[in-house]
Order: C-alpha cells, then structure tokens, then sequence
C-alpha cells in the first residue's frame, strides 16, 4: 500500500474555498478509486498549512485512479475551482509506506541495520 501525503500552502483569508475543495475531493476521489483517509485544514497554529492523505495499492492503480478523476466532472470542476479562485498558494505531494505496527506488513531486515 502507498499513501500520498498532499502538503498545501493556502491562502488564510480563504480557509472557507479550501474546505469546499477538501468536501469535493471527499466524493469524487473514492468514487475513482483511492482509499482517501482525509483533507485537514487549519485549526490552531499555522493558518496556511492543510494536507491532503490517501493510499492506491500500488503506482499502477494509482495511474488508474488519476485516469478515471481527469475524467470525472467533479473532478474536472474541481480542479478548475482551485485555479479559479486561487486559494492553493503551492501543492508539494510526499508517497510513503506504512513502517509501523499493527498494520504493517513484515518487511525484509536491512543489512545496515535499525536506527529507529
């Protein structure tokens, strides 16, 4: 399983059009395909930090999934509601593994060995 984490830098005078966005990506992105855990947006401390976290159960299916939401009116409109109103400042995405129990799978010990 990989799971993108979406880093935004947003406008904080539009916290409002950031949540219509997060509220529409939470029906358009599972609908094609990904397991989308959550948009967060500010609450206390920074006022223009807000992330994005979904998995794909692989690069391929994530290919898929981009496919099916670049067809997605939704989608579609969504993303031009962001370029619309400008309230993205910048967008950096980060793809991880879980490494942690319980829900990790057992992963081969490095040579180099643990420094956690």
């Amino acid at each position: 399983m990989l799971t993108c984490i979406i880093r935004y830098q947003i406008d904080p005078t539009k916290h409002g059009a950031f949540r219509q966005y997060a509220q529409n990506w939470g029906q358009a992105i599972p609908r094609c395909g990904a397991d989308l855990i959550g948009y967060f947006a500010p609450h206390e401390g920074s006022a223009s930090l807000a992330y994005g976290i979904y998995s794909t159960p692989s690069l391929a299916a994530y290919e898929r999934y981009r496919a099916r939401l670049a067809c997605d009116p939704l989608g579609r409109e969504n993303y031009e509601f962001a370029q619309r109103e400008k309230f993205i400042l910048r967008e950096d995405r980060t793809w991880l593994t879980l490494a942690s129990s319980p829900h990790a799978t057992a992963a081969p010990h490095s040579p180099q060995g643990d420094l956690s």
